[in-house]
């Protein structure tokens, strides 16, 4: 397959998988089998990554404006004196504080981690296991919004991102999946999980890609710009389509899809395929 061509489907896989509940990575590894891996490397997924990322923070630009102006304010009004600061302020502070799980997690052992768990089975096995533990944490009737979210919270929320480091558990999945169990709405623990992801796929984007080029792998950078293209302008979509559709809609589409899934990335495996 042309290069340029598997970059563009693997730039839709991530875009589609990122967001919605069924993991990018689970998909991507599984893709790297079909497709074949010369492209499908950690530092290219990196570069679709950073696509997605691109697509939160177009789409949330209003959001990422308004934190910074009103950190500002309430700094210089107050200080630390964070229970004074507007829910705003909070909320950022927040989405800051949910970010240190994954930093750390990553910076020990995300090499490690991707390198030793990239395989088919275990995607299908994770795939499988997510998405019983998000039906049974969608179930329960949840009212809270994020001005109730608090540290605590936001803390156990980016250790289930961090989780999410072992493809098949899909980032989105374990954030809403958690927000959900501390009774978020589902919009609220949806929109909580997009603003999550952008600092740390940012930061692990700047740090391998860094580290490629600065260890002379050689980054096709053509076909990783194509990725990441397509993967922001689907990922936008993407995000405005499940925003509207957890308003009045259960997971369970998802569950569905991750059961069916991994029953049949499994019997792939089993059969030899994969």
């Amino acid at each position: 397959m042309d290069e340029y061509l598997r970059a563009a489907l693997l730039g839709l896989v991530q875009a589609l998988t990122e967001f919605l509940p069924i993991s990018s990575s689970g998909h991507l590894v599984v893709a790297s089998e079909l497709f074949g891996d010369e492209l499908n490397d950690l530092t290219f997924d990196v570069g679709l990554h950073l696509g997605t990322t691109l697509a939160v923070l177009l789409y949330f630009r209003r959001d990422w404006v308004l934190f910074g102006a009103s950190l500002w304010r309430d700094l210089d009004t107050h200080g630390g004196q964070i229970g004074r600061w507007r829910p705003r302020s909070r909320l950022a502070l927040l989405i800051a504080l949910g970010s240190l799980p994954a930093f750390a997690v990553g910076a020990a052992f995300a090499l490690t981690l991707e390198d030793g768990l990239r395989e088919p089975v275990l995607v299908g096995v994770m795939l499988i296991a997510v998405g019983l533990l998000i039906w049974a944490l969608d179930r329960a009737a949840q009212s809270r919004g994020l001005r109730d979210l608090g540290a605590p919270g936001a803390l156990l929320i980016g250790v289930a991102q961090a989780a999410a480091l072992v493809p098949g558990v899909s980032r989105s999945g374990a954030t809403i999946a958690a927000g959900r169990g501390l009774g978020l709405r589902r919009e609220a623990a949806t929109r909580f999980s997009f603003l999550l992801s952008a600092p740390v796929v940012v930061g692990a984007a700047v740090a391998l890609l860094g580290e490629a080029i600065l260890g002379g792998e050689e980054v096709a950078w053509g076909p990783l710009l194509l990725g990441a293209l397509v993967a922001a302008i689907v990922g936008l979509a993407v995000i405005r389509w499940l925003l509207r559709f957890v308003r009045r809609h259960s997971l369970a589409i998802f569950v569905w899809y991750r059961l069916a899934a991994g029953v049949a990335v499994l019997a792939a495996v089993a059969a030899g395929v994969l």
